[in-house]
């Protein structure tokens, strides 16, 4: 069980870390965002030489797209961080270990690793000791206040 605790605690950790890399990694289409409201605007010229306006709007789309759905996986992947280290949610921390998969090559490692943690029985009963002992104090509160 402390070994669980431990490896829990530590691919915690580790979301938070892969969080922060793919909300890093997710900034760098800002570049095509500047290029495309460039294009929207005008200001590469105006003519005939000058690049079509429609292709300025994908450049747009294509980046925001690409930047929001990043920032919303690094924002999933730190809540399930947050999730492991309070052993809540695991079929949360399950399905954001399959999806971060997709970032390789560390958010491959970290939801393989989290996967392998997660599915141990040993593991699944810390998540379920968690969900069950506030159940239990709210119980005995309960029936303090009744012998009174």
């Amino acid at each position: 069980m402390n070994d669980d605790r431990e490896q829990l605690t530590l691919l915690s950790i580790f979301h938070y870390i892969v969080a922060g890399l793919i909300g890093l990694f997710s900034c760098f289409p800002i570049f095509h965002l500047t290029i495309g409201l460039t294009m929207l605007f005008g200001g590469f010229g105006s003519g005939p030489d000058a690049p079509p306006r429609l292709m300025g709007l994908f450049f747009v789309l294509f980046a925001a797209a690409f930047m929001g759905l990043g920032w919303a996986l690094a924002v999933a992947i730190a809540l399930a961080g947050r999730f492991l280290s309070t052993r809540r949610n695991r079929m949360y921390c399950l399905v954001i270990a399959g999806i971060s998969t997709l970032f390789m090559p560390f958010g491959t490692v970290l939801g393989v690793f989290t996967l392998v943690v997660l599915m141990r029985p040993s593991a699944r009963d810390l998540f379920a000791a968690d969900v069950l002992e506030p159940d239990l104090a709210a119980n005995n509160e309960n029936d303090a206040t009744d012998s009174d």
